[in-house]
């Protein structure tokens, strides 16, 4: 028996990913729950399990590709799991992602559907997925504009990202810059392989560089820093970590004391955890606490503790731990990602002193963490030692003014030196 393999839906706004790699070959054996693939989506890279045992058959996807959620991207044979010969297998050469388009996001295509569909329709016109035409709607893309891009998909289909690149590429043309040509010298536009490296970005490095810029657009971004003194909560830590390492089976930190402390000010000062839609003030009267993660050699990912407000110091410090492993192991879903209200970033565990932060969002302020060192201080005249942190609070002063972020990181540093650690869980 054949099983199909569906693009998973990965989230509520998710409507399609790109096969960035398959883990085994037509004509493997897999076992259940075993790495099959891995996607890539808007919001996030996800490694997808099998979810039977059997020879991969066929794939009807192939890496690089895009497939809208419900299409059927390969076929898992269960009747026999006995070694067999590769090239009895195949990869398809006309994948049917485009009969996935036709279908309402989430349905299963059924086996009996699986036939290939031609770029164009019955009357010439080039087939476009509903993603691309509402995206295309909402640009002002005219059909005949349509018509001219060249698409990277199968059989000549305009994709999603051949039609962003064409927007960002119109861009550019329609606005020129309206500074003076400076004559300069020509430059090669190949680059010279003995002297320099090409190395495409991978999906994740490529949303990374697009959220940023749009960030940097979107928001006016002010920073306040300060200083913090952790030494209360660091010998709170060195006194009970031991026995809060055994009964959790991971170590105690200070990012859930600092997501506490963040989380009261939030509701001190409930403008910082608001949004802006146009001319409205969207303030969230709960609070989701985005928490950057470092993914080795792939980039930063930002998944979301929802409803961190409803959290002790102990449940902040359980989610943390659950989605900062998660999207380690690349098992984190879209809806992971997103609905955050306010952000955390901790560059202090490389070392760094201090940073500002680029705001992620739609938030309107992110606190950036320092790394937490002794250092001398004054206390009443005299010279101690103590565990200090810079902290850096990035704002969008078009809402947020100086006064306003000033008080609130503040109010975060109060928080967190007056810590009462009898009363933590």
């Amino acid at each position: 028996m054949q099983v199909e393999v569906l693009m998973p839906k990965m989230g509520e706004s998710i409507t399609e990913g790109k096969i960035v790699k398959w883990h085994k070959n037509p004509g493997q054996k897999i076992e259940r729950d075993e790495v099959l693939l891995e996607i890539s989506t808007d919001k996030v890279d996800t490694e997808i399990p099998s979810s039977t045992t059997g020879i991969l058959s066929k794939i009807l996807v192939k890496e690089q590709e895009v497939a809208l959620v419900g299409a059927v991207i390969a076929y898992i044979d269960t009747e026999g799991t006995e070694s067999v010969k590769a090239d009895e297998f195949k990869i398809e050469k006309e994948p049917v992602e485009e009969l996935a388009g036709e279908l309402p996001t989430g349905e299963p295509v059924s086996a009996r559907s699986q036939i290939n569909v031609p770029s164009h329709g019955h009357n010439g016109e080039r087939f476009l997925s509903p993603l691309v035409k509402n995206i295309a709607k909402s640009e002002g893309i005219s059909d005949n504009e349509l018509t001219m891009i060249g698409g990277t998909g199968a059989g000549g289909r305009v994709t999603k990202y051949d039609l962003m690149k064409y927007i960002d590429d119109r861009g550019l043309i329609e606005k020129p810059s309206m500074k003076p040509a400076v004559a300069q010298q020509p430059q090669s536009s190949v680059p010279d392989p003995r002297r320099e490296t090409v190395i495409p970005m991978d999906n994740m490095r490529q949303r990374i560089m697009d959220h940023m810029v749009k960030s940097r657009d979107a928001s006016v971004h002010v920073a306040a820093i300060t200083e913090v003194d952790m030494t209360r909560i660091s010998d709170y830590i060195s006194k009970r970590g031991d026995e809060f390492e055994k009964q959790e089976d991971f170590k105690l930190t200070y990012m859930p004391f600092i997501a506490h402390s963040c989380i009261k000010a939030l509701k001190d000062f409930p403008v910082v955890n608001s949004s802006i839609d146009g001319a409205n003030i969207i303030q969230h009267n709960y609070v989701n606490i985005g928490i950057a993660v470092a993914i080795e050699t792939s980039g930063l990912l930002v998944p979301v503790i929802k409803g961190a407000d409803e959290k002790n110091v102990l449940g902040l410090a359980r989610s943390i731990r659950d989605l900062a492993s998660r999207a380690r192991n690349k098992r984190l879903t879209g809806d992971d990602t997103i609905g955050s209200t306010f952000s955390i970033t901790n560059y202090g565990v490389f070392g760094n002193l201090m940073g500002t932060p680029i705001i992620n969002q739609p938030n309107v302020a992110i606190l950036g963490v320092g790394a937490v060192k002794k250092r001398p201080v004054v206390i009443n005249d005299a010279i101690a030692i103590r565990q200090m942190g810079f902290l850096t609070l990035s704002f969008d002063h078009r809402l947020v003014d100086g006064a306003l972020g000033g008080r609130f990181l503040e109010r975060i540093v109060s928080y967190l030196e007056n810590c009462d650690t009898n009363k933590i869980f």
